[in-house]
């Protein structure tokens, strides 16, 4: 009996370190994906302070978006050979010494290439966070897990602007963008103290290659920086139409990429990304339904701060607190959707895709509807259904794409899903917010008013143009999640049909064996 009671002990521990080791990661992810948004709200501060013009400001956002997309793959690459603990703490080390050199910066040159080196950083933990969680849970705890990572992303990435608007407003307009960086500093050294001590020493899986292709690496991104440059440096004020002809660049490179792999494993090698794994269509369309969803969630977002503060007048910190129960039931949702997934499969991200659609409808009605005074509290309203559908949408459908992933490959795997999203933003990004700022600036130059927030002669026109610019942009950005929930009942369809043929031979069904995959590898 003694000896039982000490094994259960000995479990006991054994899955509160595992826990804790969790807490750590989901911690640091989120402050990587709190500097996404909240250093958006201080551009205006760094342009005061540091007289930054503003292709200086676009590449303070664009550098950081570039820099995180690049370092993932080779990052989640080097994490499956090496040691993913390693790998964790020299990127925490880093974000956290950048964000230093980030909130010292003398000039904007300098918070530019500090900025630089922050995304870098970023990129360098994320695939190592997916990695470590595949690593430390299988089965139904892992559907738990992924389900806590995202309530824990939906609430950073809801709370950024609110967070960056209160500390802008406590560190006044001229300074308060330092706080932004500041804030890290404490939280990444708490962090990487806890790391230390929590994180998994262990191995972490039975990759029998070591290797590293560095040529792979290096033609995969230029292909990835070559894609995302024209959409990343794209703001909404026109630009010169030659940027578009990286993207021949990208194609390029890309197709030198895929060529070049596949000749190095026929050499017997092993290349950056196997192949193999898109051949998995739990993981080829799980990739394709998040890319789709995060080209309109972040540009929706985006466009609800621009209508607020520039067409309603809010103040960035009340502007960023509409989002609040997005953030709320987005938490809710994911913790619960954590805990049916497994149980429910694709149908629950359908589900949660078709919430979303009905939330930021509801969203564009509010904000072109209501009176002035009304409209956040109704957008905040919207942003409750809204919420509560991404919940279902984003960790579930994480855990569905992840399943049959072996351990050994989880962290390039999920370095791929991250720079799907990455990718996704800075498309959905530049396109909504190109809608937005042409539609405000045709009609205000039409009505003879300004497109700021100040008084002009027609603040009515002024208004109208605002609500035609939001009107038009969430247009765009509902018709990408109708794009992804379409994906969605694609792939719960062919999920279906294989369940039904697996039954009819006395096989066990796609989504079942997915699940005990989970738990065995």
């Amino acid at each position: 009996m003694s000896e039982r009671t000490g094994e259960q002990a000995d479990e006991r521990t054994a899955d509160r370190q595992r826990w804790r080791a969790f807490g750590v990661c989901v911690a640091v992810a989120a402050l990587t994906i709190l500097d996404l948004s909240k250093v958006n709200v201080g551009l205006p501060s760094i342009e005061q302070s540091l007289h930054a013009t503003s292709s200086s400001l676009q590449l303070i956002v664009a550098g950081y978006a570039l820099a995180f997309g690049l370092a993932l793959v080779p990052a989640g690459r080097l994490g499956d050979l090496t040691n993913r603990r390693r790998l964790f703490v020299i990127g925490l080390v880093a974000f956290t010494v950048s964000s230093l050199l980030c909130a010292l910066a003398p000039t904007i040159e300098v918070l530019t290439v500090t900025r630089i080196l922050q995304g870098f950083a970023a990129g360098t933990q994320m695939p190592q966070v997916i990695g470590l969680v595949q690593q430390l849970f299988r089965g139904e705890e892992r559907g738990r897990a992924f389900g806590l990572f995202g309530a824990v992303i939906g609430v950073s990435t809801a709370l950024g602007p609110t967070i960056g608007g209160g500390l802008i407003a406590l560190g006044g307009e001229q300074d308060g963008w330092r706080l932004l960086f500041w804030m890290n500093v404490p939280l990444g050294v708490a962090a990487l103290v806890a790391a230390w001590r929590l994180l998994p020493r262990g191995d972490q899986g039975r990759a029998t290659d070591r290797e590293l292709d560095v040529v792979g690496i290096l033609l995969l991104g230029v292909a990835i920086v070559a894609l995302m440059l024209p959409f990343v440096t794209t703001s909404g004020g026109g630009g010169s139409a030659a940027r578009w002809l990286w993207l021949a660049v990208s194609a390029v490179f890309l197709v030198g990429f895929v060529l070049w792999e596949q000749g190095y494993k026929r050499r017997g090698k092993s290349p950056v990304v196997h192949f193999e794994l898109f051949r998995r269509s739990s993981y080829r369309n799980g990739l394709a339904i998040v890319a789709v969803y995060f080209a309109a969630l972040p540009a929706s977002f985006l466009m609800v701060t621009l209508y607020l503060q520039e067409g309603l007048g809010l103040a960035p910190v009340f502007a960023g607190m509409v989002s609040i129960p997005f953030a709320i039931t987005s938490a809710v949702g994911s913790y619960v959707g954590g805990r049916l997934v497994n149980r429910i499969g694709r149908a629950l991200v359908v589900a949660g895709l078709g919430a979303v659609v009905v939330g930021f409808v509801l969203l564009m009605l509010a904000a072109v509807l209501t009176p002035p005074e009304v409209t956040p509290w109704a957008m905040a309203g919207a942003f409750l259904v809204g919420g509560l559908g991404g919940g279902f949408v984003v960790s579930p459908n994480q855990t569905l794409t992840l399943a049959e992933v072996p351990v050994e490959q989880s962290g390039v795997a999920g370095s791929m899903q991250q720079l799907g999203q990455r990718v996704g933003t800075a498309i959905g990004t530049a396109v909504a917010t190109s809608i937005f700022y042409g539609i405000v600036r045709s009609e205000s130059a039409g009505s003879g008013g300004g497109a700021g927030t100040g008084g002009g002669a027609d603040t009515g026109g002024r208004l109208d143009a605002y609500h035609d610019a939001f009107r038009s942009g969430t247009t765009f950005t509902v018709s990408l999640i109708a794009v992804a929930l379409v994906l969605a009942v694609a792939d719960l369809v062919v999920r279906r049909r294989a369940a039904a043929r697996e039954g009819d031979r006395g096989e066990v069904p796609a989504d079942q064996h997915a699940a005990e995959a989970g738990r065995q590898d």
